[in-house]
């Protein structure tokens, strides 16, 4: 049974902080130098090597720190990181493989030094395989940046998160729920559900984590409910039932008929197999020639000669061609003599004010 018995402790005050993790320094490891090496290697594409090779020295001088040894070889495209005799914190070496494979994912050098420090972690994320179409996957890949970046933009800030699209992966450094959120997100957005609609829900949950009140409380009446509004194509139903009144009948609908019974009906059931080839080499004979005859029937349309008008008829088609003609040189002559009477008017006009003047 447990002891009851509470002891005074002045060392722990309330101003001490138990949930966070110290620094592991190079006194904390008792034990001394590991008794393996631990390595990690990764690729990189080619186009990654002339950065890498310029910022190279950075990341030698950030892994010396930790004591960890880094290798770059440009002829096999490899990047290698292992533990060394001085290497005195056992999560440096897991550190050190996240950085590099960020390195190789192109994620700028001082960003990806981050991952070295206590609290960041990372997470690359495989987008190419959810999406089968190459089209709607650039398409839906480009939601997650926004115009401009502007989705982007609001992720990393509402995540505490720093994120970088590139190519079919989505990597991603910061702490482990800002990770978990956009995994979420990204995952989302792959199954045609828009970033947008997770940005409105974490806003919410920002202003509602300020109020004390609703710690313990649940804030599932707070957040959106969004539904689908795209209605349906298909205004009848796949199948329209006969809703209308019918006499009742104390028996049961009679089964419908099977294929055995109707060939039995027709008497098909008992012929030969002969028989039955025979009859249905007949059946599709009969199909081939009704469709060959409206073939020809279509054929013979083409040579059927159009019916001719009487005399009559064109005449007077004729004179309602030549009035038609007769009308339109009539307008045409008709609008440069209301210009010139215009013309006329104005110059009358002209000349009777200056007539005025030279009275006054």
């Amino acid at each position: 049974m447990p002891s009851t018995y509470k002891r005074e402790k002045p060392w722990d005050t309330d101003d001490i902080d138990k949930w966070t993790e110290q620094p592991f320094k190079a006194d904390d490891n008792v034990g001394g130098s590991f008794a393996e090496e631990s390595s990690f290697a990764t690729l990189f594409p080619k186009y990654r090597e002339v950065y890498l090779k310029e910022a190279w020295p950075v990341v030698t001088r950030a892994l010396e720190k930790l004591g960890i040894a880094c290798t770059l070889d440009l002829v096999e495209g490899s990047m290698t990181v292992k533990t060394t005799r001085k290497t005195f914190d056992p999560a440096a070496i897991l550190k050190a493989r996240d950085l590099i494979k960020l390195l190789s994912r192109s994620v700028p050098v001082q960003q990806a030094l981050k991952i070295l420090e206590d609290g960041c972690a990372c997470d690359i994320i495989k987008i190419r395989s959810q999406v089968r179409n190459k089209e709607r996957f650039v398409k839906r890949r480009q939601r997650i940046l926004g115009p401009q970046g502007s989705t982007l933009k609001a992720l990393e800030l509402l995540t505490s998160t720093y994120i970088l699209v590139q190519g079919n992966t989505v990597s991603v450094m910061g702490p482990f729920k800002g990770l978990k959120e956009v995994r979420r997100i990204v995952n989302d957005c792959m199954a045609n559900i828009h970033p947008i609609y997770h940005i409105k829900e974490l806003m919410i949950k920002r202003e509602l984590a300020k109020d004390p009140t609703l710690a313990n409380e649940s804030w599932d009446r707070f957040l959106p409910n969004f539904k689908k509004r795209t209605l349906s194509k298909r205004h009848q139903p796949l199948k329209v039932t006969d809703k209308s009144k019918k006499v009742y009948t104390p028996f049961p609908p009679a089964p419908e008929k099977s294929k055995v019974d109707l060939q039995i009906e027709s008497g098909e059931y008992f012929l030969s197999k002969e028989a039955k080839d025979r009859a249905h080499k007949e059946e599709v004979m009969e199909k081939q020639r009704q469709k060959r005859e409206e073939k020809m029937k279509e054929r013979e349309k083409a040579f059927i000669a159009p019916e001719e008008q009487d005399a009559a008829a064109k005449k007077k088609e004729e004179k309602k061609e030549k009035k038609e003609k007769k009308k339109r040189k009539r307008e045409s002559e008709a609008e440069p003599d209301v210009e010139s009477s215009e013309k006329k008017e104005k110059k009358k006009k002209k000349k009777s004010k200056s007539a005025e003047d030279v009275e006054d």
